[in-house]
């Protein structure tokens, strides 16, 4: 089924200014087909491998990186390994990226922790302020928050 430049931007959640770009920048896997008219045509498997390269665009791939995994599908079978060897890179690192989130959320969550339990005290004015003349440090806060950091 032929679908329109709109089609697809509404059924991607992409603009068409992005699907405008993701072609000018060759991210497709296959070259957009054109009617006689010049209008875009776009098939289903387009909008599959929109879906692939927008994870891997929000998991952190760049461009180049999408570009060139996409020449080597276009060059076909032979190198698959190359391939692999890519997707392996970049599941690595959003597993380092995973882990990077978590240290954060540890200290996030201790945070509000913190905030927490001093605001239902009413010393919340104890709390880090850097306006504060003697900081408004609350030493307490800033130990547990580089603990969890360093954990």
């Amino acid at each position: 089924m032929d679908l329109s430049i709109g089609e697809v931007a509404q059924r991607s959640g992409l603009s068409v200014h992005a699907l405008r770009f993701y072609e000018r920048e060759g991210l497709f896997a296959n070259p957009v087909r054109r009617l006689s008219n010049g209008r875009r045509v776009y098939h289903e498997e387009d909008l599959e491998w929109l879906a692939i390269c927008m994870r891997l665009r929000s998991s952190g791939m760049s461009l180049a990186m999408i570009r060139g995994y996409i020449d080597l599908v276009r060059a076909g079978t032979g190198n698959e390994r190359e391939r692999l060897e890519l997707l392996r890179r970049h599941q690595d690192d959003v597993a380092a990226q995973i882990r990077d989130l978590q240290v954060t959320l540890e200290v996030m969550r201790e945070k509000v922790r913190v905030y927490e339990e001093h605001v239902a005290r009413g010393e919340a004015d104890r709390l880090w302020n850097p306006s504060h003349p003697d900081g408004g440090r609350d030493s307490v806060e800033v130990i547990r928050v580089c603990d969890a950091a360093s954990s």
